[in-house]
């Protein structure tokens, strides 16, 4: 092994040398403080190695594939985990039980995250989802003296082990297939499939996408969703609907955006009515909702809908607006799940919507975070979502997906409704809603500068999303699984 094979994954080889000196730092000194410092402290030393990285890329070896595009979903993961780190202390610290061990899962899921993000292979594949998923598995179930939470931990072992069985199965078919378990031999193998003439990859490649499909959250794999949004505290369902949903974008998109050249495949055809089945379905039991966090949840299968929108367009365009829409949906919706997590106590989420009744008089600046959040979900002009929401659009013209571009604009009409009704419940001074202690309690320094950085890049990548769509851009052409011409850089991205 060379010093560049350690150093184009030097951020995500911290992360997890992190945990194993967080489980040491536990068996010597219990102490809320430490953990979360020290978590904090290793993943912003991972996000400073990223640059390194990005010097040593293009970087292939055999479970492994750090490209540009790839490293650009990492530094999301990282910078979503230091995030989480910053609302997770003061939430925690109205806990009574153990808190050290989130920390501890919480890193271990960053890893994996990470690790999905950039595997080339399907056993590096399987054993990164496996670690993220186990680690998400006991972290919903934090705190486990909550009613729920351990229900939903149960829940999403449950549909999580089927989701695994999908997975191996269907890479199972593949490399029954094509001799070979190299993620661009199967992307390479994907026209393939166009007409349903080779049943067994075609079977494979089914099983591998509704594996994904479930971690992505969309229809009909979204049964879970609701649940463990409701069941799990907000810091944790900030990391189901950012880290591992951005992963595996990045996997997907990175070798199985198909464009054109599966015009005729049964393949894109059912990805095409499981995006519009997520658009629609998403946002019409949205509105049925009165919880915040199962709003949040049903809004989170539209969202990925979308995203699926990009997946069907030329691979070029569609990277470049999953990537973006990715970045968007994750700072808007954990400023979401950061206003619930402060406005908690120690037994409960805020999580009724009638609790945020009157907030901006009560708590002007977490009343605006919200207002703000709510607002680039929906996807009103001058929000980061807008500008995502337009590059899918954009990408799906170029590649003349109209009847999937008018179910996204009607689908996104019926979102207007339930996203300005939360709106309207914030600005409403005709009843104050119930304040839980929390909300009188003066909120964590740490948990105000997160929101504080979220809230501003909701509106600067609104008003100036050009450096980042300037970087996708060129990265997109620098995954692993095409042609890349040797004498050619990757491209740096500015810290």
């Amino acid at each position: 092994m060379q010093l560049s094979d350690l150093t184009a994954l030097l951020p995500l080889l911290i992360a997890g040398a992190a945990a194993v000196v967080l489980m040491a730092l536990i068996a010597f000194q219990r102490s809320h403080a430490l953990a979360a410092g020290f978590t904090a402290a290793a993943l912003l030393s991972a996000l400073a190695a990223v640059p390194a990285a990005y010097r040593a890329v293009p970087h292939q070896d055999p479970l492994f594939a750090v490209d540009a595009y790839g490293l650009f979903f990492v530094t999301l993961i990282l910078a979503t985990g230091v995030l989480v780190v910053c609302l997770s202390y003061g939430y925690f610290e109205r806990q009574e039980e153990r808190q050290e061990e989130f920390y501890l899962l919480l890193l271990l899921a960053i890893a994996g995250a990470g690790f999905l993000a950039v595997s080339s292979h399907f056993v590096s594949l399987f054993v990164s989802l496996e670690l993220l998923s186990v680690s998400l598995y006991a972290m919903i179930a934090y705190p486990r003296l909550r009613a729920g939470s351990v229900e939903a931990a149960i829940k999403y072992l449950v549909l999580g082990s089927a989701s695994a069985a999908m997975l191996l199965f269907g890479g199972a078919l593949a490399y029954a297939r094509l001799g070979s378990m190299e993620l661009s031999h199967l992307a390479q193998a994907l026209p393939q499939t166009s007409g349903g003439q080779d049943l067994i990859l075609l079977a494979g490649v089914a099983l591998l996408f509704a594996g994904a499909a479930f971690k992505l959250g969309v229809a009909p794999f979204h049964l879970w969703v609701p649940d463990v949004y409701q069941g799990a505290s907000a810091p944790v369902g900030a990391v189901i609907a950012t880290i591992s949903k951005a992963a595996m974008v990045a996997l997907v998109f990175r070798y199985f955006a198909t464009g054109e050249t599966l015009a005729d495949s049964p393949l894109l055809q059912t990805a095409a009515i499981v995006s519009a089945v997520s658009m629609l379905g998403g946002n019409l039991l949205a509105l049925l909702q009165s919880n915040l966090k199962r709003l949040l949840a049903y809004s989170s299968i539209s969202h990925f809908g979308y995203v699926l929108v990009a997946l069907l367009a030329t691979p070029a365009n569609g990277r470049e607006a999953a990537a973006f829409y990715t970045v968007a949906y994750a700072a808007s919706v954990i400023v979401a799940f950061g206003v619930i997590s402060v406005l908690g106590d120690g037994d409960a989420d805020a999580e009724d919507l009638e609790s945020y009744r009157g907030l901006f008089r009560r708590r002007p600046a977490l009343g605006l975070a919200l207002t703000l959040s709510m607002l680039s979900l929906a996807g009103i002009p001058l929000t980061a979502g807008f500008v995502g929401k337009f590059y899918v659009v954009l990408a799906g013209a170029d590649s003349a997906l109209w009847t999937l571009l008018f179910i996204l604009a009607a689908s996104s009409t019926i979102g207007l409704y339930y996203y300005l009704r939360v709106v309207v419940m914030v600005y409403d001074q005709s009843s104050i809603g119930g304040e839980p202690a929390a909300s009188r309690s003066h909120i964590p320094l740490a948990a105000t500068l997160a929101l504080g950085v979220l809230a501003a890049l909701i509106v600067g990548l609104g008003l100036f999303p050009q450096d980042m769509i300037g970087y996708l851009h060129t990265a997109a052409s620098y995954c692993c699984n095409e042609v890349v011409p040797q004498a050619q850089a990757a491209p740096a991205m500015s810290f």
